[in-house]
């Protein structure tokens, strides 16, 4: 992802929006060194997530990879978009889910937060490539939505 951070900001005309992807690829290199060693799911939101028999909850269509815990927050911080944008309580709730998540897991914070950009930098980068020239505002709300330290 780094490596092409040069290209990206090369194809963000907004100045806010190259300060925004430079922040979150600074983010990122701070972390890089300790990238984590547990399975993900890399999906994990609530279209994946049914009610089962064997257990009370299934998770399903797994995309594993491995790395740190705080790289797989970003799809349930995301969940339900429009219906949280719609109401005016996205930045609010996604902070109260960060916190939730953070807390159920016993996650740093700050690394969580560092790895949450790093989902959305990952998202902006391929938003890019395929043509986009600016930052998905959703991105933004959630990058905004998380703790500073």
């Amino acid at each position: 992802m780094l490596a092409s951070v040069p290209a990206a900001l090369a194809a963000l005309p907004d100045p806010e929006d190259r300060r925004r992807l430079h922040g979150w690829a600074s983010a990122v290199t701070e972390l890089v060194e300790e990238p984590g060693d547990r399975m993900l799911h890399w999906d994990l939101h609530y279209d994946n997530v049914l009610a089962a028999e064997r257990e009370p909850w299934l998770v399903i269509d797994p995309e594993p990879l491995i790395g740190d815990p705080g790289f797989d927050l970003w799809p349930a911080l995301d969940t339900g978009w429009e219906r949280l944008h719609a109401t005016g309580n996205a930045p609010r709730v996604v902070r109260r889910r960060f916190d939730l998540l953070t807390e159920a897991l016993g996650l740093d914070r700050r690394r969580a937060a560092g790895w949450t950009l790093a989902r959305l930098l990952q998202n902006t980068l391929w938003d890019i490539e395929d043509g986009r020239t600016d930052i998905d505002p959703s991105q933004t709300i959630v990058a905004e939505a998380l703790p500073r330290n």
